[in-house]
């Protein structure tokens, strides 16, 4: 090999060829060493990163059928509960028209007691009233006749 002297800038000769090979094996090694390990760690960030998200949009949907679903209960149960307080307020009704008819029908039964009750005591208090009031007349006949009035 023959140096050759110039003075040039870049000069193209065994040194370049050398230089290059080892810029080449320098690349290779980078590659192995820094650059894939590098890529592949940035390949699992991304696909955790998907399945992060891909887990979050089901959880989200799952989150939204759950809450369709209790909406949906809750409004079964609602519709239960105002048949059944319709219900009671129904048979409520009904308990009291029938505590209120017997009630009825009791007073009555009480107010037709003291009418004959009344009826006997006036009756009674009548004839008591008659023969006293022909005793009393009696007796004022006979103070005004001045004589005893054969009875």
């Amino acid at each position: 090999m023959q140096i050759v002297s110039n003075v040039a800038l870049i000069s193209i000769n065994e040194t370049m060829l050398v230089q290059l090979v080892s810029f080449l094996i320098f690349l290779f090694i980078l590659n192995r060493v820094l650059i894939r390990p590098l890529r592949n760690v940035m390949q699992q960030r991304k696909d955790l990163v998907a399945d992060t998200q891909q887990e979050m949009m089901e959880a989200q949907t799952e989150l939204e059928e759950s809450i369709r679903q209790i909406r949906q209960n809750e409004a079964a149960v609602l519709r239960a509960a105002n048949d059944l307080r319709a219900k009671l307020e129904e048979d409520g009704n009904q308990e009291a028209q029938s505590i209120v008819a017997a009630a009825r029908s009791e007073v009555e039964a009480l107010r037709r007691k003291a009418e004959a009750e009344v009826s006997a005591l006036i009756t009674e208090a009548r004839m008591s009233l008659q023969v006293e009031s022909e005793t009393v007349a009696t007796r004022i006949m006979e103070k005004i006749l001045d004589r005893r009035l054969a009875s």
